[in-house]
């Protein structure tokens, strides 16, 4: 088995349905018997990890199944982003994992570029590419956040020394960490770093995921020529102020409270500054 794709699924029916399609259509489930510059198919498995969905995705999911190749796991309540990808992993088969949410879409050739830069750099976590509806590139890219960080882009205006930004590159290029909307992980990884921390319910588990990785000595790679268009935000915008607080748990949890606090304050009083400078 080369790629198994992970879909973690929490009330975004319509979102998934279209996921899946974009999946099934742009990669056939056939086997490969020749490498794949060849331009042969990939040997896939899509796993979808349902989170205790109360919308109509469980009832779609069970009809979808039936007709293709669409493997289902049904939890019975919601587990976040990490205890879904832990259950899928722990069930998939491939050489490669693929983290993919539900609120995507991929490109035409996006895993075969994938797939191909993986195998050669099996020991890296590789990020792909997201793009907006219109076309426009999204930021999905980090570095690991620090107060000096938080100084440089609040206080002295250097955008994306803090928040998450796009390289402006073409080649594939080392990065601190990549978002886990359209994360690609060679099993060997997943090996030597183990499974996501499900601690962090919602945001937080990938940046973690990629410090763990890089202290074990593995690379992180950003990967533009692999495309997946992203609808950012869908699957927590009926619930605003629960994903907030899912947001700030999460950082408290991967900063440490004291650090955590200090960000906020540096962050907020950054603010407050350039806005008042900017009225002057």
């Amino acid at each position: 088995m080369d790629l198994s794709i992970i879909i973690p699924n929490y009330n975004t029916k319509k979102l998934l349905k279209e996921c899946l399609e974009s999946v099934i259509s742009n990669q056939p489930l056939a086997t490969r018997k020749k490498p794949i510059t060849d331009h042969r198919s990939l040997v896939t498995e899509i796993i979808v990890v349902d989170n205790g969905s109360t919308d109509s995705s469980v009832n779609y999911l069970k009809k979808v199944a039936k007709n293709r190749t669409i493997q289902t796991i049904f939890l019975d309540q919601n587990w976040g982003f990490a205890g879904a990808v832990n259950k899928g992993i722990k069930k998939a088969k491939g050489k490669f994992i693929l983290l993919l949410n539900s609120d995507t879409q991929i490109q035409k050739e996006t895993l075969k570029e994938a797939v191909e830069f993986a195998e050669n750099h099996p020991l890296a976590i590789i990020g792909l590419q997201l793009v907006n509806l219109d076309g426009s590139i999204q930021p999905s890219v980090y570095h690991f956040p620090s107060l000096i960080r938080a100084i440089k882009e609040f206080w002295l205006g250097q955008e994306g020394s803090y928040q998450k930004y796009f390289p402006q590159t073409k080649k594939a290029v080392k990065v601190d960490a990549v978002t886990g909307a359209a994360m690609l992980i060679p099993k060997k990884v997943i090996k030597d770093v183990g499974l996501f921390d499900e601690k962090y319910f919602f945001y937080f588990e990938d940046l973690d995921y990629c410090r763990r990785a890089k202290k074990a000595g593995l690379n992180v790679y950003y990967l533009p020529s692999a495309k997946v268009f992203h609808h950012h935000g869908a699957a927590g915008r009926e619930m605003p102020e629960i994903t907030h607080q899912w947001l700030v748990e999460s950082s408290k949890k991967y900063n440490s409270l004291v650090k955590y606090y200090l960000l906020t304050s540096i962050i907020w009083l950054g603010q407050k500054w350039r806005r008042f400078f900017k009225r002057r």
